[in-house]
């Protein structure tokens, strides 16, 4: 029997986290940001967001995000756990 997508999200969390940051090529750390925000939130809303107060590496993450805005949690989740495979 196959894990539930809760328990590999999870564990693929648990990895991510314990790697530095700067073991993953920039726009990898972008898609690993873009689909954990996702995965736990769901549809970001930029209008409440204060775009002058975002630096260039924050505008870079919302960017990504905002291009997963439709998608479902649950595929989401498939998306970081595929990724954090790859890595």
């Amino acid at each position: 029997m196959s894990k539930s997508i809760d328990i590999q999200f999870q564990e693929a969390y648990k990895i991510v986290s314990s790697l530095s940051q700067d073991q993953f090529a920039p726009d990898i750390m972008l898609k690993i940001y873009a689909y954990y925000k996702q995965a736990t939130y769901g549809d970001n809303n930029p209008e409440y967001i204060e775009t002058n107060e975002l630096d260039l590496r924050d505008g870079f993450k919302l960017n990504a995000w905002i291009q997963l805005r439709g998608t479902s949690i649950e595929n989401a989740k498939k998306e970081y756990i595929k990724i954090v495979k790859q890595l």
